[in-house]
């Protein structure tokens, strides 16, 4: 018996040499804006915090598309839409939890000064 590798399935998109090129260009300058916005303290915390969260969804919108081969028409749409299902569900539970917190710390009981000097 001899393994016939000439019938390859061609419905995964699978990347060519200049997709991985591209994708590891644009990882690379996602990863290194942000480092240098670090580095050089151009902006107040807080600004330069949300530009790094921005710079990190790019990075991995990059990485789905250019290494993962995510896209609408691959397995007839299922993986796309099991990462929509998933992304719905992860924003479903930072936002419940964030919500739980906030008002957990709001409506803690205020603790009086004295008692927290108690040894």
């Amino acid at each position: 018996m001899s393994a016939d590798h000439s019938h390859v399935d061609q419905s995964q998109g699978h990347g060519s040499m200049r997709d991985y090129v591209i994708g590891f260009v644009a990882s690379v300058v996602l990863t290194a804006i942000p480092f240098w916005l670090v580095m050089t303290d151009t902006f107040s915390t807080g600004i330069t915090a949300a530009i790094i969260v921005g710079f990190a969804a790019v990075q991995m919108i990059v990485h789905m598309i250019y290494f993962l081969h995510m896209n609408g028409k691959v397995e007839g749409g299922w993986t796309m839409m099991a990462l929509l299902f998933t992304l719905i569900l992860v924003a479903i539970m930072l936002t419940g939890s964030l919500w739980v917190m906030y008002h957990l710390n709001a409506n803690m009981m205020p603790m009086p000064h004295d008692m927290s000097q108690m040894p």
